[in-house]
């Protein structure tokens, strides 16, 4: 078995999206907000994506894509990956986040906002014809996302909401989860569309 050198580390930032190649690793933190990962195996490229919003709501023609919208996201990350040689029926997916931040609130209001966006990742996906090989979706608090597109391995931590206070750190010890390989790209690349 050979050893994959990480030679770029990509963090993620809200409304953003990344394909990279073998020597990449892409990482984010997830409240509400939910991540989609694709990976082709054989070429090993893969990309991840970090969307606040299920849908923009704007139905303009012409419009622009926006990756803070989960609609948007994938077919962003399809097309950079199309670029490359990649099909969606090639792309094996996982999905990640959704969770609820605010009990209290979410309750009042009825489906909150984590919850539509894993649903439109979902939905996104089935209709795009991609397996969807693992998901780690909803639950309370934040998750720690790690993907390593040279292995296709994503490892997921969530912690509770109180776990994120100085004076709680690791009182609850949320784990560490390895999940499915994906797939990783040549050359790694960064956008807010």
């Amino acid at each position: 078995m050979s050893s994959i050198q990480i030679t770029s580390a990509i963090a993620l930032m809200p409304g953003q999206y990344a394909v990279g190649t073998a020597d990449s690793r892409i990482h984010t933190l997830l409240g509400s907000c939910v991540s989609i990962t694709l990976w082709d195996s054989v070429r090993r490229i893969g990309a991840m994506s970090h969307f606040l919003l299920s849908r923009s709501g704007a139905t303009k023609p012409g419009a622009q894509l926006d990756s803070r919208y989960g609609e948007d996201a994938l077919t962003l990350m399809l097309l950079d990956l199309a670029a490359l040689g990649v099909a969606p029926a090639d792309c094996e997916a996982k999905i990640f986040g959704g969770a609820t931040m605010f009990p209290a609130l979410e309750a009042r209001r009825g489906d909150g906002v984590g919850r539509q966006n894993g649903a439109i990742a979902q939905q996104q996906l089935r209709e795009h014809g991609i397996r969807i090989a693992s998901e780690s979706l909803y639950g309370l608090g934040h998750r720690r996302i790690v993907f390593n597109v040279g292995s296709g391995a994503v490892w997921a931590r969530q912690d509770a909401p109180d776990e994120a206070r100085p004076d709680a750190a690791g009182a609850h010890g949320g784990g560490l989860i390895a999940l499915p390989r994906a797939r990783a790209l040549p050359a790694l690349q960064t956008r807010m569309a």
